[in-house]
């Protein structure tokens, strides 16, 4: 798979390595950096501007573009294991889904389920979560039934994020805990909010109607944390 930009091009280099399979650059760099990619034994090819953006497929490449292994989702088996996870369905903005990677991985979440979906082109992951999404164990499992009821069974308390809830400030959490957000236009399917334990929302201090999914995870998952 390909990505592109500087900020995920110098944390490949600095954390993954052993990821990269070829690099192509569009522009000229210190000659220090150039002996550090020289190390990697790996291809390093100049391209015009034309073809960098043919590459990027229009995209800000700002000069650094990688191709890069294809990434692995982690078995979902593994995340039951662990004791804070985010929950996602039917959530397909690669933006928005690398932003909450990106806080899920920050703030201190142990993994990502991203349900609700047979599929996710995780390029745009990557970049978009400023290479998180390589530092942070990411499952996908399309039924978010099953998910519900899987956690479930492995002892996890399933929080629904939904303006019917409960607000989250108010709620004391222990123990192993999920959080299940849905699409900004659709929300959460009234069937996965009845499976799960209980539902909550973020509290408005205006009138509004609601806050973008990957504002609004970022502040659950804040919340619900470890201290």
């Amino acid at each position: 798979m390909l990505v592109y930009g500087k900020q995920i091009f110098f944390y490949l280099l600095d954390r993954h390595p052993d990821l990269i399979k070829e690099i192509y650059l569009s522009k000229q760099i210190d000659p220090k950096l150039f002996s550090k990619i020289s190390k990697l034994g790996v291809t390093v090819e100049r391209v015009d501007n034309k073809k960098a953006q043919a590459l990027a497929k229009g995209g800000n490449h700002q000069g650094f573009l990688l191709k890069i292994k294809d990434f692995v989702f982690t078995e979902f088996g593994q995340l039951k294991q662990e004791n804070f996870l985010v929950l996602l369905y039917g959530i397909t903005d690669v933006g928005n889904i690398g932003s909450i990677v990106r806080s899920a991985y920050a703030l201190g979440a142990d993994g990502l389920v991203v349900s609700g979906i047979n599929s996710l082109r995780m390029e745009g992951v990557i970049r978009t979560s400023s290479g998180a999404a390589l530092d942070l164990p990411i499952a996908l499992v399309p039924n978010v039934y099953g998910l519900i009821k899987e956690l479930k069974d492995s002892q996890f308390q399933v929080y629904a994020a939904d303006m019917s809830g409960e607000d989250v400030r108010k709620v004391e959490f222990w123990g192993k805990r999920a959080i299940l957000l849905g699409s900004e236009g659709e929300g959460l399917p009234k069937k996965a909010i009845q499976k799960c334990d209980q539902t909550l929302k973020i509290e408005m201090k205006r009138d509004f109607d609601s806050l973008n999914v990957s504002a609004a995870a970022a502040i659950f998952i804040d919340r619900m944390r470890d201290e």
